[in-house]
């Protein structure tokens, strides 16, 4: 049983809203095993510029389904998301029943019902692959080359950890640093 648990920032959740979620979720209960307890978290938001933005996360044991989205209509950025998250849940289970295949045998996941033919096989292909030396930098060097480069994220060994790191771009235009652990 699929737990619904909607909150609202800068707008009064109202009970068609909070209906119409729980009836555009609950749908979604198929992919879930019978002895899962999984929680959706709904956030819904109203921009004064930008309209609203539906965001649903469901943190499972293998994988947190998560999607996002801006529209005009609170209604119509509900069906998105739920669609999107759909789409997540059959490519995850289309490699775990692939990868299943190769091993001999299918971990057993909380999600049911979604059949390797329900998505497209080409979706995650690889079709380039590029190779690099990192440079020693600094993150706001590593910035500014992303920047340059007119590109989302930029990898980087920084010098002071002689690490590797991402600086990425945010969806609200700030950066993000992403360090690994050696």
């Amino acid at each position: 049983m699929l737990t619904i648990n909607v909150r609202g920032e800068n707008i009064e959740v109202t009970s068609a809203m909070r209906e119409y979620v729980e009836k555009r979720l609950s749908k979604m209960e198929k992919y879930f095993s019978d002895g899962s307890t999984p929680i959706a978290h709904v956030n819904l938001k109203t921009y004064p510029s930008k309209g609203t933005k539906v965001e649903v996360t469901i943190p499972l044991p293998y994988i947190t389904l998560r999607a996002e989205e801006i529209n005009d209509d609170m209604y119509a950025g509900i069906d998105l998301v739920t669609d999107k998250l759909e789409r997540q849940i059959k490519k995850f289970k289309t490699r775990v029943n692939r990868k299943g295949r190769e091993s001999g045998s299918i971990k057993d996941i909380p999600l049911d019902d979604v059949s390797p033919e329900d998505t497209k096989e080409d979706e995650s292909e690889i079709v380039r692959t590029k190779r690099l030396s990192l440079k020693p930098m600094d993150a706001e060097e590593a910035v500014l080359q992303m920047e340059m480069l007119g590109h989302e994220f930029f990898i980087f060994e920084d010098a002071e950890t002689n690490g590797a790191s991402i600086v990425y771009k945010r969806n609200d235009g700030k950066y993000g640093l992403i360090e690994t652990n050696e």
